[in-house]
């Protein structure tokens, strides 16, 4: 099976718009890998926590001393490095940077918005992927 990205572009807030990809992910049962900067990922972690508390999702945030059992057993990871959740066959990418190894995935999910240098690090991420002959798609969110 061919793996499957999507970039969504003009995102306008991207923590609100990852917290709504990631709850439809976890609607379908799909386990998550959040791949980001480390204050990113706080500031998406805090959001997890105070969404809707009807509509709680359940995350842990990968760090140092964090159990490989509940690393697996969450339906979502938040971490610095892919190979935090090897486990994961989707991932929601808000780093910078381009994801070497995409092969185990089943889908990549991009989330940009239109600041200049996360456009300039989409284009470079979305080359590489096309060169790499994966199935893209794009959304233009503009909200």
């Amino acid at each position: 099976m061919a793996v499957e990205v999507t970039f969504y572009t003009g995102v306008s807030d991207r923590l609100h718009f990852a917290t709504r990809l990631l709850r439809k992910a976890y609607g379908s049962g799909a386990q998550v890998l959040v791949l980001g900067p480390a204050s990113l990922l706080a500031r998406l972690d805090a959001a997890l926590w105070t969404q809707d508390p009807t509509d709680f999702i359940p995350h842990v945030l990968a760090r140092e001393g964090v159990d490989a059992g509940l690393l697996r057993a969450t339906p979502l990871v938040l971490a610095e490095r892919q190979d935090a959740a090897p486990h994961c066959r989707t991932v929601l990418n808000l780093g910078a940077d381009f994801m070497a190894d995409v092969a185990s995935l089943d889908r990549v999910l991009e989330v940009l918005s239109s600041e200049p240098e996360q456009v300039q690090a989409g284009r470079r991420r979305y080359k590489a992927y096309r060169e790499m002959g994966l199935d893209i798609k794009h959304h233009e969110v503009n909200a």
